[in-house]
């Protein structure tokens, strides 16, 4: 099967995972219930789908932007190991009432140097899954549990692959504290959640997204080798409202990459990032099975 194919295939795949974990992860509030603190029991499963409005940028530091108009599946899964909630998809190890371990994923879409002033001539950059342990701990939570203050740690592998081979491309660490609040401004039913803190990334991982190698030097793209360190800082915020049949939320985030590790980069032309997204999904069905509300 020709490359250009599988970068299509995958661009669609990364792409609806990208959406599926920004309406998820970033728009579920950031860590707000996904249901209502009142409800004793909550269905095992919930199915749906929606569509979703994105604007970002090709990667951290790039200047040039793309809309996407994306399908994504809205999913929640309260099993008594894998979760998949507003925390985004989960295999819980450990819980207890103000510490959990879990495995957690993300990822990253693909970028066409093609298409890319800063990358033109140089190899694409494959889409990335991100898999690994996250500890959170509960810091502090309001006697309605409807605000809470959490700090979260989580350390994932980065995977790069264009479908026939992957490769290892580095650690990501991203320590950040969540605020999470339910009927946001005495609004009943919104859920409001904050999110930020530092990005720390190894060598390799910085290479694969901002080294330029000497072949793919020129005279506006001096060869570079970043090192390993801090990596900029994110701010994201997310509001939503579970209606009875559907679901509506939006989010912002904003980075910074001044005074990152690989800040002076040529493939960094802007150290502000910014992200914004709209988001709505119809939820077609649900399990009879019921468990406690409490699990989260």
């Amino acid at each position: 099967m020709p490359r250009r194919k599988h970068r299509s295939e995958l661009t669609r795949l990364a792409l609806g995972v990208a959406a599926a974990r920004l309406m998820t992860a970033g728009l579920l509030a950031l860590g707000v219930a996904a249901a209502s603190a009142r409800a004793a029991e909550l269905p095992l499963w919930e199915a749906g789908a929606g569509v979703a409005v994105i604007n970002f940028p090709d990667y951290r530091g790039s200047d040039q932007r793309r809309n996407w108009l994306l399908p994504f599946p809205y999913v929640v899964y309260r099993g008594e190991f894998l979760r998949v909630d507003e925390h985004g998809m989960r295999g819980l190890l450990f819980e207890s009432d103000r510490v959990d371990l879990n495995i957690s994923v993300n990822g990253a879409i693909p970028v066409d140097s093609d298409d890319n002033d800063a990358r033109r001539g140089m190899p694409d950059l494959d889409p990335t899954l991100e898999i690994g342990p996250t500890l959170n701990f509960a810091l502090w939570r309001s006697t309605n549990a409807r605000r809470k203050l959490e700090l979260r740690l989580p350390l994932r592998a980065v995977i790069a692959t264009d479908l026939p081979h992957a490769s290892h491309e580095g650690w990501l660490f991203l320590p950040n504290v969540n605020i999470g609040v339910e009927d946001f401004m005495g609004n009943a039913g919104w859920k409001f959640g904050l999110m930020g803190g530092p990005i720390f990334s190894d060598r390799r991982y910085n290479r694969y997204f901002y080294a330029v190698d000497p072949a793919f030097a020129t005279a506006s793209r001096p060869a570079y080798t970043p090192r390993e360190g801090y990596a900029g800082a994110q701010l994201v915020a997310g509001l939503s409202k579970r209606y009875r049949n559907f679901w509506i939320g939006g989010f912002a985030r904003w980075d910074t990459l001044r005074d990152a590790a690989f800040e002076d980069s040529p493939l960094v032309k802007d150290r502000r990032y910014f992200a914004a997204g709209f988001a709505i999904a119809w939820i077609l069905g649900e399990s009879r099975t019921t468990v406690a509300a409490g699990r989260k």
